[in-house]
């Protein structure tokens, strides 16, 4: 659940030493238990190392912020993490309909038929990524190392965005929150009933309360291992460790200037790992090729940070990127009439559309004092606002169709989604006049703009980055606030800190996506609830029936109950206006015809470690 702008050896096989004697058993062991699972022959021959002559190179539109797993949940920065980082289990890349197969965990979950007792069991020999914290020594990854991560999601000076995937639901965790926000500091020592290690390689969890979604939550990198040491050796005052992230996951930082380039390269620490073995008929031919080949097959990653739209599609074309999620200002430049242009089909380039896992919205600042306010006048102010907006313009000039207007806050991608629901809201400029006159929004002093109903001047502050679309953007909603008159000013700054001012609650106005890597509305329906402000709640919406909802909908399982109280919140949000809903939109992946085993999943974009390059073709 992610953030987006408006989201894992050894390199040959040879002749064993003594001392790797242990090794070379546990991976005969390991061959042997591949090949009954097929129940087809590999030879030693079809293992083979990942190729560190081979680059894997991508490109991202904006700067990423950081990778402590804990503290980060914007898009960019999420893919690099979800490489250095690993997760207990993750989605089995080439099976549909999806589901979920164990990573770093040994098994999913053994949960009690009350819902409330889980038991995780962790693989064992599994190794951090070398680094000095460590002094020298292999940091194998224990079940205390989960204990020690998710209790850094509760500490409350970590202002972790992602608490609420675990606020109020751990037995006797609340106690010690609350224990250090009195004294400001979380006692990463004391025991919580509800996270226990067993053993060395087991942890049990104890929930207050049921939680269906909590499986498909904990594929998310923010619940992946790190190391007390690391923490403690490069924690800033906040208790982040965003420039020094150590993972277990199949890649590490091996360059980073920030605001240009990210180099990673291959943990040599990454466990054991195996090309996937099943999927769809069409993906036979991968299966059958890979068939036995160590994780991860490319040795480096490289992503640059190319903002502008236009050069990294000529980046592409140029074949110096060897995937491009192409921007709708470019879509242009690549399909027409939903065909792929011949300058691209016949160089072998293919081309991927489906509708994202994702909402882009404008926001309201609630607390702000101007279009902030549950009262009846700036409700009718944001309302005018979204009403005069003209989404199907939005649609048309700035996505370049490649949207469709929003109705409702959960995507059709989503279980929860109300594919009934009718448009709420189409522009009507004649009526948002007619409301703003009526509250009192009226020109005062005869300079022909709008003043606010106490006669203090009427300016809306819209954020936004430098990039063409937000320019575009910005374009729309000029004509929006002239046609209202209603003043406007923007504040146009880098994402990152935009992203910081959003959090702390000070930006008035301003467009984000977000994209879920789960398959329910949860995570959408999440994002107004209050208990969340200061993490995804950007709105800073407080309402107590949006909240009664939300907490009743977190008692049922996924089905039409649950998804009833998903349509009342989203009744809500839309009564009060605290959003201009927004599109869903659609996503444009072309990769080269050198890109090997690639297939989009809905739900994350890339899988680093499973791509591979054909150096013939791309030559």
């Amino acid at each position: 659940m992610c953030l987006a702008v408006t989201a894992l050896s050894r390199n040959s096989l040879g002749p064993a030493r003594p001392a790797s004697r242990n090794r070379l058993v546990a991976w005969i062991a390991h061959a042997t238990a591949f090949v009954l699972a097929i129940a087809l022959p590999i030879t030693p021959t079809t293992v083979s190392a990942t190729d560190m002559n081979k680059t894997l190179r991508v490109a991202f539109p904006v700067d990423v912020t950081g990778f402590d797993p804990q503290a980060v949940n914007d898009l960019y920065s999420a893919h690099v993490a979800n490489a250095i980082f690993d997760t207990l289990w993750e989605f089995d890349y080439y099976a549909r309909p999806l589901r979920l197969k164990p990573s770093l965990a040994a098994a999913l979950p053994e949960i009690s038929a009350d819902g409330l007792t889980w038991i995780i069991r962790i693989k064992k020999g599994l190794f951090f990524a070398d680094d000095p914290a460590f002094e020298g020594k292999k940091r194998e990854v224990t079940a205390e190392d989960f204990i020690y991560s998710w209790k850094r999601m509760l500490d409350p000076k970590m202002i972790s965005p992602t608490l609420w995937q675990i606020d109020n639901k751990v037995v006797g965790a609340n106690e010690l929150v609350a224990e250090a926000k009195k004294t400001n500091k979380f006692d990463y020592d004391k025991p919580i009933e509800g996270l226990k290690a067993l053993d060395r390689y087991t942890i049990q969890l104890k929930l207050t309360r049921p939680d269906y979604t909590l499986t498909e939550l904990m594929l998310g990198y923010n619940w992946s291992p790190v190391a007390r040491e690391v923490v403690e050796k490069y924690r800033d005052p906040g208790g982040r460790i965003m420039n020094n992230p150590v993972g277990a996951g199949p890649y590490r930082i091996k360059q980073w200037v920030k605001g240009s380039k990210l180099v990673l390269t291959k943990n040599e620490n990454y466990r054991e790992e195996f090309f996937p073995t099943e999927g769809e008929p069409e993906d036979a031919e991968i299966l059958a090729r890979n068939k036995g080949k160590r994780l991860p097959l490319v040795g480096n990653i490289e992503i640059s940070i190319i903002e502008e739209a236009n050069p990294r599609l000529l980046s592409f074309k140029s074949g110096a990127l060897d995937y491009e999620f192409v921007g709708a200002s470019m879509i242009g430049n690549v399909v027409q009439g939903g065909k792929l242009l011949p300058e691209y089909a016949e160089r072998g380039v293919r081309h991927q559309r489906a509708l994202e896992p994702a909402l882009s919205y404008d926001f309201f600042n609630l607390d702000d004092p101007i279009v902030g306010g549950l009262e009846p006048a700036k409700i009718a102010l944001r309302r005018a606002i979204i009403m005069a907006f003209p989404v199907d313009d939005y649609v048309r000039v700035t996505f370049r169709g490649q949207a469709t207007p929003a109705n409702q806050i959960i995507p059709p991608t989503q279980t929860g989604h109300d594919p009934k629901r009718s448009r709420n809201v189409r522009q009507d400029v004649q009526l948002a006049n007619a409301l703003l006159d009526h509250f009192g929004y009226i020109d005062r002093d005869g300079d022909g703009f709008r003043d606010l109903p106490d006669g203090k001047p009427l300016i809306i502050t819209r954020s936004s980055t430098p990039n063409p679309t937000d320019r575009e953007t910005d374009e729309l909603w000029k004509k929006t606030m002239d046609s209202l008159k209603i003043r406007i000013a923007f504040n146009t700054q880098k994402w990152p800190d935009l992203l910081k001012q959003a959090r702390a609650g000070q930006i008035q106005f301003w467009g984000l996506g977000w994209i879920s890597g789960a398959t329910d509305g949860n995570s959408f329906v999440q994002l107004l609830y209050s208990k969340n402000i200061g993490q995804s709640n950007f709105a800073r919406f407080r309402h107590p029936k949006y909240d009664e909802l939300y907490e009743k909908a977190q008692l049922l399982p996924i089905g039409p109950q649950r998804w009833a109280l998903y349509r009342a919140m989203n009744d809500i949000a839309m009564a009060y206006s605290v959003w201009s809903p927004g599109v869903f939109r659609f996503q444009n992946v072309l990769t080269q015809p050198w890109l090997l085993n690639y297939k989009r999943n809905p739900f994350r974009q890339h899988f680093f470690h499973l791509m591979d390059i054909d150096e013939t073709r791309r030559r």
